[in-house]
Order: C-alpha cells, then structure tokens, then sequence
C-alpha cells in the first residue's frame, strides 16, 4: 500500500495540493467522516475563489475520488474547464 501524502506547491497564479496514497477503512476509520469533511472544505474553498475572481480545480483525479464528486453531484463544480484545451478527457466512473 502507498503512504498517503498531502504536498502543497505555492506558484505565482496558483496554489496545488498533491493529495496521493491510499486510503481505506483499515487505514483509515473514520475514513466517511474524513471525505465528508474534505468535500465541504472543497465547496467552501471553491465559494470564496469564486468570490474573489478565482477558480478552483480539482485535476488528475483517481477513479474513486471521481467516483465520490460524481455519487455527491459536485463533480462539474472542481471539474469544469479545469483541464487546458487539449488535455484528455474527464475520467469516466
């Protein structure tokens, strides 16, 4: 299993965060709760880029981190124009 790490690069015109690893109820048992709170920092997060003439893009997603914006419909909200022109296609779940 990989180690899950969180790696935050600052740039100029953006901020990245690397969110990589596994994660699963052994690992992690409050891994429900965890998600759910991660979702409404990212929702939160998204309101106030937007209110201040930001964006916030989640890329690179996994199958199953695409899989939980999909299941919570707010997979458009991090997904939509994040990819620059010419860039692959949304992950399918």
């Amino acid at each position: 299993m990989n180690d899950f790490t969180v790696v935050t690069k600052h740039h100029t015109d953006r901020t990245e965060i690397t969110v990589s690893g596994e994660m699963d109820l052994h690992t992690s048992p409050r891994l429900a709760q965890a998600a759910t709170i991660i979702l409404n920092v990212l929702v939160r997060l998204r309101r106030r880029m937007r209110a201040e003439g930001g964006r916030l893009a989640v890329t690179g997603l996994g199958s199953q981190p695409a899989r939980l914006l999909k299941l919570t419909d707010t997979y458009d909200l991090f997904t939509a124009d994040a990819a620059p022109v010419g860039h692959g296609a949304r992950p399918s779940v």
